[in-house]
This record gives C-alpha cells, sequence and structure tokens, in this order.
C-alpha cells in the first residue's frame, strides 16, 4: 500500500480530526480520495461528450425558421 503526504490548512486539518474522530482516517481518506478521481472521471467524460456533440453539429445540415415550420406544416393532417 502506498503513502502520500500533503499539507493542508491547519483549521481543514482540526475540523476533520474532529468531524472523524474516533475513525480509520486512512480509510476516510482513501474512500475521499476514491470518490474525487470519480467525480473527475465523469467530469472528463461529460466535457469529451459535449465537445463530441458540438463537432457533430458543425457538420450537421441547418434549416432555417422558414424550413422548419413547412417541416411542421407538411406533417399536419
Amino acid at each position: 500500500m502506498g503513502s502520500v503526504n500533503y499539507s493542508v490548512p491547519d483549521d481543514v486539518k482540526e475540523a476533520f480530526n474532529e468531524t472523524f474522530k474516533g475513525q480509520n482516517k486512512s480509510a476516510v481518506i482513501s474512500e475521499l480520495m476514491r470518490e474525487a478521481v470519480e467525480r473527475e472521471r465523469r467530469r472528463q467524460r461529460h466535457c469529451a461528450a459535449v465537445e463530441r456533440i458540438i463537432a457533430r453539429r458543425e457538420h450537421a445540415p441547418s434549416f432555417s425558421e422558414t424550413d422548419i415550420q413547412a417541416a411542421r406544416e407538411e406533417g399536419r393532417p
């Protein structure tokens, strides 16, 4: 198992220690890090999906408001 060493502000350290008093702090930190990794991976996937949608839109046909209205009218009985 690896170890990490990060500096954090004293108020954060104190709040963490008080909040998680009596708990395995290594386990808490490990879980928080897993959650942070998953959150960042979701954010990256989201950004990539948005970029793909934008790229596809550049090549998609465009229609005027008149074209759209005509298609609506044509589809009505």
